[in-house]
C-alpha cells in the first residue's frame, strides 16, 4: 500500500512543489497539509500518516514544539526540512533529539530543479524514514541541557554566525488527490551471528561511521565518556558542510570530551573527538607514532561526503591492528569496505544492532558480511568503550 505522507510547512510554494514531487512517486500520498505546528499535530491525529514531513519555523507552533506534541501523542517518523545555516543546523539537531528521524536541506533553487534527481532524492528518504523506529516521547529533548565540566585540554569554540531573517509565511494549497496503493515488498530477513567480547587494548585511534539517526547515537555515546578517554576518536557523519561545525559545537558543550571539526594537518590527541567537515573527504595519515588529519576535496564519484569507507580504509593501512572501528545506526552500506579493510588489517569492528538502529542499513551491512566482533545496543557502547579501549 502507498506511504500516507502529510506535509507540515508555512510556505505555500514550498508545500505545493513538495505536494507535487511526491504526489508523481507511484507509492507515495499525501493526505494531507498544514501551514503551521499546532494544524500538523492535529492532523497527525487525525489522518495517521506513515511519514510526516515538518518545517522548523513557523507560526502558532514551531517546528520543534509540533514534532514533541507528536511524539507524545501519536508518535510518527518525522523527516525535518532545514535550512543550510547555523541557526537551521542548530535546530535540527533539536528536532532529531525531540523524536524526529532525519532531516533534509531546504532548498526552494532544488524544489525548483533537476526534477528526476529531486523525485529519487525524496522517494528514498520517505521510504526509509517510514522503516525508522522512533521515539515514544520528547521527554529528553525538553530537559535543559547539561553544563560541560571543564575538560583537561583547552577547547576552542567556533564563533556563531548571525540567525538567518525569518521568511514570510505564504498561504495554504489544498491538498492534492490520492491515489491507487502499490504492493510493498515484504522486508527480507536479516540473520547476524553472535559475536564474543573482545579484550581490552590500546588504540591508536577510534573510528565511528553513521548516518541516519547519528546525532542522536553520537550525543548519547559521547556525553557518557571521561574527559580523560585514552584514545582520539573520529566521527564520520553524513551531514552537509554547513552543519558540522554546528554539530561538533554542540557535543563539545554537552560532553566532557574536547570536540571540535577537524582540520587539516592537525594530530590526533587523546581525550578529545574530531568530527569529519561535511563535503569533503577525511583520511588519516602516520607521522611517527602519531596519527595525523588530512581533508581532501575526494572524487566526484564518491556518494557520501564524509565517507565512511575513505577514513577507514586509510586508517587501516596506517594502523594495522590498532584501531577499533564502530558502525551505528544509518542508511546504506557505506563503511563495510572499510571494515573489511580494518578486519584484514588485524583491527577490530563493532557494529549496533537492529533494536536500537534508527535504520538498520549500515550496521547490518558489517555484520551481515562477517565484520563484526561485537554487536551492541546503543546503551552499551560507552561502557564498552570505556572497559575495552585501554
Amino acid at each position: 500500500m502507498a506511504l500516507k505522507v502529510l506535509v507540515v510547512d508555512d510556505s505555500g510554494f514550498f508545500r505545493r512543489r513538495l505536494c507535487e514531487i511526491l504526489n508523481s512517486i507511484s507509492d507515495v500520498d499525501v493526505v494531507g497539509t498544514a501551514s503551521n505546528g499546532r494544524e500538523g499535530v492535529e492532523m497527525a491525529l487525525k489522518l495517521k500518516p506513515d511519514v510526516i514531513t515538518m518545517d522548523y519555523e513557523m507560526p502558532v507552533m514551531d517546528g520543534i514544539t509540533a514534532v514533541k506534541e507528536i511524539m507524545r501523542t501519536q508518535p510518527t517518523p518525522v523527516l525535518m526540512f532545514s535550512s543550510l545555516t547555523y541557526e537551521g543546523a542548530r535546530v535540527t539537531f533539536d528536532a532529531l533529539e525531540a523524536g524526529a528521524v532525519d532531516f533534509l536541506p531546504k532548498s526552494f533553487e532544488a524544489m525548483s530543479g533537476d526534477a528526476a534527481k529531486i523525485k529519487r532524492l525524496l522517494h528514498d528518504r520517505i521510504k526509509e524514514v517510514s522503516r525508522a523506529k522512533y521515539r515514544m516521547s520528547g521527554a529528553s529533548a525538553s530537559a535543559p541541557e547539561p553544563a560541560k565540566p571543564a575538560p583537561p585540554t583547552p577547547v576552542r569554540e567556533p564563533p556563531k554566525p548571525a540567525a538567518p531573517t525569518p521568511r514570510a509565511a505564504e498561504p495554504r494549497a489544498k491538498a492534492p488527490p490520492a491515489k491507487p496503493e502499490p504492493k510493498v515488498e515484504p522486508k527480507p530477513e536479516v540473520k547476524v551471528a553472535k559475536t564474543r567480547r573482545t579484550p581490552r587494548q590500546d588504540y591508536k585511534v577510534v573510528l565511528i561511521g553513521t548516518s541516519t539517526g547519528g546525532p542522536v547515537a553520537l550525543q548519547k555515546i559521547l556525553t557518557r565518556l571521561p574527559g580523560a578517554f585514552p584514545a582520539p576518536l573520529v566521527l564520520v557523519q553524513h551531514m552537509p558542510a554547513s552543519f558540522t561545525p554546528a554539530f561538533a559545537e554542540r557535543l563539545n558543550r554537552l560532553s566532557q570530551l574536547s570536540v571540535k571539526q577537524a582540520e587539516n594537518g592537525e594530530i590526533l590527541k587523546p581525550g578529545w573527538a574530531y568530527i569529519a567537515p561535511g563535503g569533503k573527504q577525511t583520511l588519516i595519515e602516520r607521522v611517527g607514532a602519531q596519527a595525523r588529519v588530512k581533508i581532501l576535496d575526494g572524487d566526484e564519484r564518491l556518494h557520501y561526503k564524509p565517507c565512511v569507507d575513505v577514513t577507514f580504509g586509510s586508517c587501516a593501512k596506517m594502523f594495522p591492528g590498532k584501531v577499533l572501528g564502530v558502525i551505528l545506526t544509518g542508511m546504506g552500506a557505506d563503511g563495510r569496505e572499510g571494515c573489511r579493510m580494518l578486519k584484514e588489517s588485524g583491527s577490530v569492528v563493532w557494529s549496533q544492532d537492529e533494536a536500537t538502529s534508527v535504520i538498520y542499513g549500515m550496521p547490518m551491512a558489517v555484520a551481515t558480511a562477517g565484520l563484526s566482533d561485537e554487536v551492541l545496543a546503543l546503551d552499551e557502547f560507552a561502557p564498552r568503550l570505556i572497559d575495552g579501549v585501554g
